[in-house]
């Protein structure tokens, strides 16, 4: 399939990028003094290509899937703890519907391919592709058509919101193993430097977990261009998630980008299109080894550094203040000629 075109921001309107910084420079403030709220503030209006972006109607989605790596013994939690999370999900009861509802974010569960039938549910977007990817320790994790599938299943539900900021959780057992190898794979970082504790692996079981990636890696030696490289060891939360972000940014949204499982579905979105890192905000560094890597290798600066790695989408709806902070200091806060304050005494 032929991915979404992103512009790059940049590519707005010649004189924005100067209309910004004098609007954020003249407010009653010294120069540089609002940090990295400066930097969002002209990074979303850039993207909306406006001097007065608003965030309307913020939504996470969270996606769920399986992964028949499982079966290599490479989490600490068994499979059915996918469904039983989505089940807590569905009730009210994790972190991630506390911290969404606390900051006003609308929150949608999608069923990529968990392997348990929920049946139609408020609160659920059932886009399954299958029970469950195959082991990617034996074979392809998904067929060239699964792969593509769900892409599109993630651009439909971008196509159905009504807001202008997005962000992205994830729920699925073993899809550490599954982002580690996507991560070695489109950076060529060492498997062991991607490889971390997941749902809290020993340090033996870290150790057995870069082995099955590594074996995996030479039975896929051919996987080389990104979708290939989604096909053989991706999950279809994790392709799902790479097609919304894909169709989000093609739609001028913010891309608020959780922690390891997220990025690596960006990872594979920007080897398609290296220009949708203009449209992501980096909500947090992940305790997951191998995250701050993976930022780096996009040139990502996160906003917060809490130690967190529940996944989620915990660290997108934790950054959202932030987000709205940004805007609203362009919007509401006087300047200097409104004020009647000398520029020399802020």
């Amino acid at each position: 399939m032929t991915p979404p075109t992103i512009p790059p921001v940049l590519d707005a309107p010649a004189d924005l990028a100067a209309a910004l910084a004098r609007a954020i420079d003249n407010k009653t403030k010294p120069l540089g003094s609002l940090g990295r709220l400066e930097t969002l503030a002209r990074q979303i209006g850039m993207i909306q290509q406006t001097t007065k972006p608003a965030l309307r109607e913020p939504a996470i989605l969270v996606f769920a899937g399986d992964h028949g790596v499982v079966a290599e013994g490479v989490s600490a939690y068994p499979q059915d703890v996918t469904w039983q999370m989505v089940e807590n999900f569905l009730a009210g009861g994790a972190a991630i519907n506390v911290f969404a509802e606390q900051n006003g974010c609308a929150l949608r569960v999608v069923d990529a391919g968990v392997a348990h039938e929920f049946g139609p549910r408020p609160g659920l977007d059932d886009r399954k592709v299958a029970m469950g990817t195959r082991n990617f320790a034996r074979e392809a994790a998904m067929t060239p058509d699964q792969c593509r599938q769900a892409l599109r299943h993630g651009m439909e539900l971008v196509d159905a919101l009504p807001g202008n900021i997005l962000g992205f959780g994830e729920m699925g057992i073993g899809n550490t193993t599954a982002a580690a190898a996507l991560m070695h794979k489109l950076t060529g970082i060492p498997v062991p430097q991607c490889v971390g504790a997941g749902t809290g692996m020993s340090a033996h079981g870290i150790r057995h977990k870069q082995q099955v990636i590594e074996a995996a890696v030479a039975l896929h030696a051919d996987a080389a261009a990104p979708l290939d490289v989604l096909a053989a060891f991706g999950g279809f939360e994790i392709a799902m998630m790479a097609g919304a972000m894909l169709r989000a940014a093609e739609r001028r949204m913010v891309l608020l980008i959780d922690g390891f499982i997220v990025t690596s579905a960006l990872l594979v979105a920007a080897r398609l299109q290296p220009a949708i890192v203009d449209y992501c905000v980096f909500a947090h560094c992940s305790g997951e080894h191998g995250h701050r890597q993976m930022l780096d290798a996009l040139g990502a600066r996160p906003l917060l550094d809490l130690g967190l790695r529940l996944g989620e989408g915990t660290g997108s709806a934790l950054a959202l203040p932030l987000l709205h902070a940004a805007v609203n200091f362009l919007d509401r806060m006087a300047t200097f000629e409104s004020a009647q304050v000398s520029e020399q005494s802020a």
